[in-house]
């Protein structure tokens, strides 16, 4: 028998996704396709297809903090990510325990909009990420309806892109990363990095697909799996948006609606 092989551990935050299309499902995903243990903790539990989403029942800021500690505490973690936090209470549950256990390097994937553009957090929720987990995150990324709540400013050219990069890198990340999938035309699919130093512009093909479902989450699960690994930042967001787009390149074709990204894509390609 072979020893035991040790590999980077991850830490997900995140909320259930039923569907299987996003969330801690994606995340776990991303993060076994990359050889990296996954680990979570649950923030709220939903009830959601690629139809929408129905129900949503929020677990208690004590039992997303219980999670967390039961995971670090035994196992360690390289890197983690943070997703749907849902409210005020928790944020400030997740900040309190990244710092206390020295949870580093965190993503942030600041799930306050949906790329359609409905509001999915209130503004004490809106403002307790502001002040409290920002400041904590190695990379945020914030889509582009996010970007503009975050910034104060209304996207819609390269350059409003780049401004919204700078004004959230002031709020504390140590890099940002706008995403631009909710662009209009040519800025479809490039992103925006900044990291207070560097200004890029960071580009793919499109990929033309109704089957976007879960792209956020995966693509910030899939930064902090590269982190875990020793990758630099930007080598991390690099290769997690090359992962992304070979994933979008091969989506499923389950359920009646927006349909999710092929995590497993060379298991598709054989």
């Amino acid at each position: 028998m072979e020893s035991p092989r040790k590999v980077a551990v991850a830490l997900t935050i995140a909320g259930s996704d039923s569907g299987g299309g996003a969330g801690i499902q994606a995340d776990l995903r991303t993060f076994a396709f990359h050889r990296v243990h996954g680990t979570s903790a649950l923030t709220a539990l939903t009830a959601q297809n690629t139809l929408g989403v129905t129900r949503v029942d929020v677990m208690p800021p004590e039992s997303v903090a219980a999670q967390i500690d039961a995971v670090v505490t035994d196992m360690g973690v390289n890197a983690a990510k943070v997703g749907m936090l849902v409210n005020r209470g928790i944020i400030a549950t997740v900040a309190s325990r990244v710092k206390a256990l020295g949870i580093t390097p965190l993503v942030v994937d600041p799930v306050m909009v949906s790329r359609a553009g409905a509001r999915l957090i209130d503004d004490e929720a809106v403002e307790a990420l502001r002040e409290q987990l920002l400041p904590l995150a190695a990379l945020v990324t914030p889509n582009r309806h996010e970007a503009q709540l975050l910034a104060g400013l209304e996207l819609h050219t390269l350059e409003d892109m780049r401004e919204a990069a700078r004004r959230i890198h002031r709020l504390g990340p140590r890099a940002v990363l706008v995403k631009g999938g909710a662009m209009p035309g040519e800025l479809r699919g490039t992103d925006v990095w900044f990291d207070g130093q560097h200004l890029e512009t960071l580009h793919l093909a499109s990929v033309e697909t109704p089957n976007t479902h879960g792209t956020g989450c995966t693509l910030s699960a899939a930064v902090a799996a590269n982190l875990a690994l020793g990758h630099p930042l930007l080598e991390a967001t690099r290769l997690a948006k090359v992962y992304v787009t070979r994933a979008l390149q091969h989506p499923l074709a389950v359920g009646r609606g927006n349909g999710p990204i092929g995590h497993f894509f060379p298991l598709l390609e054989s």
